[in-house]
């Protein structure tokens, strides 16, 4: 029994190894992507906006507090469970950038099921893939201008079926 879990612990270290070693290792690094991205979700899901500010990239001079107060000003978040994040596809993977294409389950919107589908930049800064400050304002639709993340919706899906 102890030599089997012996035999596993060795093969997930050799994964690791080699995942450390090749960045590209194309499977892995999806899995790495959507955690990230998911782990990145679960904060803003939470209400904790302070941690979720620092795992944005491209911060530009929006300051933690402006961008607290903005989050908790709106009443979209991430929904929960597998709705959080579907569709996940890596479309393009760089050392430091990906381009990766999700829909984002939400809650808070104007419509019950919501769901924003659509292309995300990450940046890989500080050991972590990040996403965008300027994409979380615009799903929460806080940036100012009009939100995109309804627009393939069909607004009145459920009017149809009865």
């Amino acid at each position: 029994m102890t030599s089997l879990r012996f035999r596993l612990l060795a093969v997930c270290a050799l994964f690791l190894t080699l995942a450390a070693a090749f960045p590209a290792f194309a499977a892995e690094s999806a899995s790495v992507l959507e955690q990230s991205m998911s782990e990145t979700l679960d904060l803003w899901r939470a209400g904790r906006y302070e941690q979720l500010f620092d795992r944005l990239a491209h911060r530009g001079r929006t300051s933690r507090e402006a961008f607290v107060k903005k989050m908790a000003d709106s009443a979209v978040r991430p929904a929960c469970c597998w709705q959080k994040l579907e569709n996940f596809k890596v479309l393009n993977e760089k050392q430091t950038e990906a381009t990766v294409y999700a829909t984002l389950g939400l809650e808070g919107t104007m419509i019950s099921s919501d769901s924003s589908t659509r292309e995300f930049k990450l940046t890989h800064e500080e050991g972590l893939w990040k996403m965008q400050l300027a994409d979380v304002l615009s799903i929460a639709g806080v940036n100012g201008k009009k939100s995109r993340h309804s627009t393939k919706k069909v607004r009145s899906s459920s009017s149809h079926h009865h």
